[in-house]
């Protein structure tokens, strides 16, 4: 549980990083503030949606439905959320794309959609704690946890920074941090 809770955290930072990177704009650092998003947008697409996700839906709600039939109607609203989120994250690489290819026109729809996408996520993860992981506490037992510990173990996010993580994310996360402006990264305000 503890993995799961680490993991929304980080994606919780990164997307309210996302919305004051879009806040304070491009600036003078047009190639830097579009390479930022970019390597945001593409960890978003490739962690939480390839690695978490997957997770979530195949052994964590499966095993707390059973259990808990009461949490039914959220786990289908969850499933739905896993169903759209890489459809909803590309359409906002795309729509960044745009800005950046097409310019000030096309900020006004990423924004947008880019304030609606983070409105969305945190929401989703919201249900997740406060609906599926405390039923999951109380009706799991030892050998589910076991399971879960396991298979999540494996995502090695290094955003969550308790576990291991992949050499591959830390480069991808080093990259975010050194690049993105103060007080969002280590980068130049």
């Amino acid at each position: 549980m503890q993995i799961i809770l680490d993991e929304h955290a980080s994606l919780s930072a990164m997307l309210r990083s996302m919305l004051m990177m879009v806040a304070r704009g491009p600036g003078d650092h047009a190639q830097k503030f579009f390479d930022v998003l970019r390597a945001m947008l593409f960890y978003i697409d490739e962690f939480p949606e390839r690695l978490h996700h997957p997770k979530e839906s195949d052994l964590l709600f499966p095993r707390v439905v059973r259990l808990a039939p009461a949490v039914m109607s959220t786990v289908e609203r969850l499933e739905r959320d896993h169903m759209n989120g890489e459809k909803a994250v590309r359409e906002l690489q795309h729509l960044l794309l745009a800005w950046e290819l097409l310019g000030e026109p096309r900020k006004p729809a990423f924004e947008l959609h880019c304030k609606q996408y983070v409105d969305f996520y945190l929401e989703h993860m919201r249900l997740e704690e406060s609906v599926i992981l405390p039923a999951a506490e109380k009706v799991l037992g030892e050998a589910d946890w076991k399971e879960l510990d396991a298979a999540f173990l494996q995502n090695r996010d290094p955003l969550a920074g308790r576990h291991v993580s992949d050499p591959v994310y830390d480069r991808l996360f080093s990259r975010i941090v050194r690049e993105a402006p103060a007080p969002i990264g280590l980068g130049d305000a």
